[in-house]
C-alpha cells in the first residue's frame, strides 16, 4: 500500500529511502504542530495510520495549549507516554537523550 503523508517533522534512521524531495519508507518518529483547523485530522487520521504502519514514536504539539503529547508504539498500539507543558521537557522514548524544552518553544 502506498501512502503519502507530509508530517511537520520526522526523524529518519534509514537513509536508503530518502529521494530529492521525499522519503519512500518508515520514519522512526514523526511530529505534529496541530491546530484546530487540522486537529481531528492530526489525531484521528495521522494517529492511526503511523500506528499502523509502525512509526514508533509519535508527538502532538498543540501551540494552543502549549503542550506536547509523546505516544510510543507497543504491541502495535500507541500508549500514551506523557504530556508535558509548562516548564518540563518532552522526552523521547526512542532516542536517549532527545529531549525538547517546552520553555525553548513556546516562549511567554
Amino acid at each position: 500500500m502506498n501512502v503519502k503523508v507530509q508530517p511537520d517533522l520526522m526523524v529518519i534512521c534509514d537513509k536508503t529511502g530518502l529521494r530529492e524531495n521525499s522519503y519512500c519508507g518508515t520514519p522512526a518518529l514523526i511530529a505534529e504542530i496541530i491546530s484546530s483547523s487540522n486537529e481531528s485530522h492530526d489525531r484521528i487520521r495521522k494517529y492511526i495510520t503511523y500506528m499502523e504502519f509502525g512509526i514508533k514514536e509519535y508527538w502532538i504539539i498543540n501551540p494552543k495549549l502549549k503542550t506536547v503529547e509523546v505516544y510510543v508504539l507497543e504491541e502495535d498500539e500507541y500508549k500514551q507516554n506523557g504530556v508535558y507543558k509548562g516548564c518540563n521537557s518532552a522526552v523521547s522514548q526512542s532516542f536517549n537523550g532527545l529531549e525538547i524544552r517546552l520553555e525553548d518553544i513556546f516562549p511567554e
